[in-house]
């Protein structure tokens, strides 16, 4: 048997970084992924959606063209060219990310690993046949969940992975579930013309944002024409009339051509492990503060962990695991760099965009007490008002007897852009005062989050 050091399975955003960042320390690593490169991210998720929302901004600007002077009439949408140009941008990420691996000599392997046994000198991993290491990083990712009584039947009850693959749109779709994943589709079809409705058991969307902004959203989605219904189940789907009928909890049933079932992530690991001490808890494979499992040597990262399910939390994982795995063969024994979750800033890419980072308020009240809280509107901003898109507001939130800022949402133009000023704010453990000494841009839409923090002495110049 080839003996090889370090295996990373897995090759999306958590894997195949490490990889990377393995390589650039002088450490030879072997990488398997039994599809593509990129994951889930790149193929399947975040780049794929994020080529649709272009189009759909796109759009809904043609749409409104009259309002900034300039006639346009008889456009339509060819969605099989919106589906090419999709692909296309996913091929040219993937084939950028193969490329850098074939420069840099990564050794992939294009095969399924279907267990990892230990032996005296490692771990033997096998993918068709057996190959020893030394470590072991296991970044298999997630899957679209079900629910107990409703399935994905691939037709026409959809998962993520299948709303992408369709090549034409339908005249309805129905979303189940109004998280993250769920509004952004919703969106998406809704500003391409499909009528769209979302059902949604908890209180509010987004469920995990701060409530004033989940709330905000759905009156943004409702104005746009997505019916919405919150605190609501849906308890069958049957078939009738050629379409799929959707019985809910408040006794209404809805109609409808297309179902998204989109009720979240679960970790997803098919390895068999049984040979080996790793524990599990819901699914996830459980990790210390280094990323190792309770089998010394063997690592997981990204969404198998169920830390926090964004792409780039995964590969924020795997550049610390890399440095802690590099020290480690040194002999240096340094503590790996700890992350805080709560910091790293969250992306929702509806129309309106949502952002944050930090805590919600309601999370703020609980741990501080006494909070103070800045709001500043869209509306205000010189910038939004030349956009023709003023719907929403930043809010900053501070420790009152500290005034560090712990908390900034957005909910607005360009909010997935703007949330970087957030992180870097609240990740520098930044208070009010080291903030208003920053010199915003004008016109930007930046000035609306320097204005927010003034809000929060009720010093900010253009609200009253």
């Amino acid at each position: 048997m080839k003996s090889h050091s370090i295996a990373i399975i897995g090759g999306g955003p958590a894997g195949y970084v490490t990889a990377i960042r393995m390589k650039q320390y002088g450490i030879n690593v072997t990488l398997f992924e039994k599809k593509k490169l990129g994951g889930v991210c790149l193929n399947r998720g975040c780049i794929p959606t994020k080529a649709l929302v272009k189009i759909a901004d796109l759009f809904r600007e043609i749409k409104h063209s009259n309002d900034f002077g300039i006639n346009i009439e008889n456009f339509d949408i060819d969605y099989s060219k919106i589906y090419q140009r999709k692909n296309s941008v996913v091929e040219k990420l993937v084939s950028g990310v193969e490329f850098i691996f074939k420069k840099m000599d990564i050794s992939l392997i294009n095969e399924k690993v279907t267990s990892i046994k230990k032996d005296s000198k490692g771990f033997l991993v096998k993918a068709g046949q057996e190959m020893q290491f030394t470590h072991v990083i296991i970044a298999t990712g997630s899957v679209p969940k079900e629910l107990p009584t409703i399935k994905f039947n691939h037709e026409n009850i959809l998962s993520s992975t299948d709303i992408l693959d369709m090549q034409e749109l339908p005249s309805e779709l129905t979303v189940i579930g109004g998280g993250v994943i769920g509004s952004e589709f919703a969106s998406i079809m809704s500003q391409l013309g499909v009528k769209v409705e979302i059902v949604e058991f908890l209180p509010n969307l987004v469920p995990f944002e701060d409530e004033e902004i989940s709330k905000r959203l759905a009156l943004a989605l409702k104005k746009s024409g997505i019916k919405v219904h919150l605190k609501t189940a849906v308890e069958s789907i049957t078939n009738g009339n050629g379409k799929l009928v959707l019985n809910l909890s408040t006794g209404k049933t809805i109609e409808t051509e297309k179902v998204l079932l989109s009720v979240g992530r679960m970790p997803f690991c098919d390895i068999d492990l049984s040979e080996l001490q790793i524990s599990f808890n819901k699914g996830a494979i459980e990790i210390d503060d280094n990323f190792m499992t309770s089998e010394p040597n063997i690592f997981a990262i990204g969404d198998v962990t169920a830390k926090q399910m964004l792409a780039h939390t995964a590969s924020k994982q795997g550049l610390i695991l890399a440095d802690f795995i590099m020290n480690s063969l040194k002999g240096n024994s340094i503590k790996s760099e700890e992350i805080k979750y709560e910091n790293i800033p969250r992306c929702t890419f509806t129309y309106p965009e949502i952002a944050s980072v930090g805590l919600t308020e309601a999370e703020a009240k609980d741990k501080f007490g006494e909070i103070l809280v800045g709001k500043f509107p869209f509306s205000a901003n010189g910038k939004a008002l030349g956009l023709g898109d003023t719907f929403g507001f930043v809010k900053t939130i501070a420790d009152a007897s500290t005034e560090q800022i712990i908390g900034l949402h957005i909910i607005g133009p360009a909010a997935t852009e703007l949330i970087a000023q957030g992180a870097l704010i609240i990740g520098s453990n930044m208070k009010i005062d080291d903030v208003n000494k920053i010199v915003f841009a004008h016109p930007t839409l930046s000035e609306c989050i320097a204005e927010s923090v003034e809000a929060l002495h009720n010093l900010s110049i253009h609200t009253v």
